[in-house]
């Protein structure tokens, strides 16, 4: 990479240099800084779903559907808010798919992120909520690190500055994109002045947003997608006031960049669902508990005998799991997950006994199955629907032939089936 000379009121050079040649593939500094971020937002999500009972590395299964709908949808508000440079009368349509040169909206990437991890959560049986919340510290990080894939392209900045930490820009070759044009000389070509550093601005506020949704969820305990309403609402802000110093080319309504407008409106909309939606923070169980274990080296008995192996801790029906511990394989995928309390939750991990369910949450979550249903929901049927009204079947009759129902006789097949 090679740096552009400093002038003496420049804090912040550019590379110019955005990509690099690996034999005949291509290491793109905008590719890397998205896939960096990527794999942050993913980190901290892992770590904080953990933390509310989802098995581990579900976030994977999460990523594989949100971060292509994520990517896509990042181009295609792009694409809609940008079409001069594709459609326009010298645009080239085809370069509406070259994201590594740029050009990916966040308000698209969140918007098509949210219908991958909707589907995800869909298949994995985890409220969309848990998921949001759990995201909600690791995007601003995400795209803090995105942002100086923009660095790197010499794009995005603001306008004329004098300030100490004004950024140099160099004129690149749109013709071999990712380089700087150079001069007869073979040097970069810087343009002239100093420019606001918005990229670095955006960067800095989007840690502060992420620290900001850390500590007042840690706090206040926020649930129901709040701790991601208040990520959107800090974000938006940031990016009004940094959108209003950019100086390059963007749409406008009514003399205003269309970015600023959507800021002002999805904040709104944030804003609203914040102060509208209440709750306690969300954390899942297993619709059934995994076998309590005894702890090994455990040798105390129940029932006073201590002779018989039947009696040891080892026979599972005996134990009492009030004050046993209990151990349980953490890499086991639930079939499904049940939305409790903390209080709850925290019961669980103490005693493995699954907690009964609290008026004012969820019930259980199943995951999808090929037809689109709960996994555990059985075709109703017409018998099924009357058969309190059947006649009672010979056999289940008093054997003094008195004609009546035997007390506690069950409809034919209905004894075994679960409510």
């Amino acid at each position: 990479m090679t740096l552009a000379s400093v002038s003496p009121l420049a804090a912040l050079p550019s590379p110019s240099t955005a990509v690099w040649e690996v034999g005949p593939l291509p290491i793109r500094a905008y590719a890397l800084c998205i896939v960096l971020g990527i794999v942050v937002a993913a980190v901290v999500a892992e770590y904080r779903l953990r933390a509310r009972g989802v098995a581990p590395w579900a976030i994977l299964d999460i990523a594989v559907w949100a971060v292509p709908f994520g990517i896509v949808g990042a181009r295609i508000y792009h694409v809609i808010t940008s079409p001069q440079a594709y459609f326009g009368s010298d645009g080239d349509p085809i370069k509406a798919l070259y994201i590594w040169e740029g050009g990916l909206g966040i308000w698209g990437a969140v918007a098509g992120g949210a219908v991958g991890a909707w589907l995800a959560a869909r298949q994995l049986g985890i409220p969309l909520t848990v998921v949001a919340d759990a995201l909600a510290p690791g995007l601003p990080l995400a795209q803090a690190v995105g942002r100086f894939g923009n660095w790197f392209n010499n794009e995005l900045f603001g306008g004329r500055t004098t300030l100490p930490w004004g950024l140099e820009i160099h004129r690149m070759d749109s013709g071999n994109p990712g380089h700087a044009l150079l001069d007869e000389n073979g040097n970069p070509i810087v343009e002239p002045g100093l420019y606001h550093p918005t990229f670095a601005y955006e960067a800095l506020w989007n840690v502060g947003v992420a620290l900001l949704v850390y500590l007042v969820d840690r706090k206040f305990k926020l649930g129901r997608g709040r701790a991601f309403a208040l990520y959107v609402m800090g974000y938006t802000v940031g990016r009004f006031w940094i959108e209003l110093l950019r100086t390059d080319q963007a749409n406008e309504i009514l003399g205003v960049r269309l970015n600023v407008w959507t800021a002002v409106v999805v904040f709104l909309g944030a804003l609203i669902f914040f102060l509208r939606v209440r709750g306690p923070q969300e954390f899942l169980v297993p619709l059934e508990a995994s076998r309590p274990v005894a702890v090994p080296g455990d040798e105390e008995t129940v029932d006073g005998d201590s002779d018989g192996d039947e009696a040891r801790e080892s026979d599972i029906s005996r134990v009492d799991l009030s004050r046993r511990t209990v151990a349980r394989d953490p890499n086991t995928v639930p079939e499904g997950y049940r939305v409790v309390t903390e209080e709850q939750y925290r019961t669980y991990l103490a005693t493995g006994e699954l907690p009964e369910v609290a008026p004012d949450v969820a019930g259980p979550i199943r995951p999808l199955d090929d037809d689109g249903d709960d996994d555990d929901e059985p075709a109703a049927s017409a018998a099924d629907d009357n058969e309190d009204e059947r006649p009672v079947g010979e056999d289940d009759r008093a054997a003094d032939g008195t004609g009546q129902a035997r007390a506690g006789a069950a409809p034919p097949g209905g004894a075994d089936r679960e409510s």
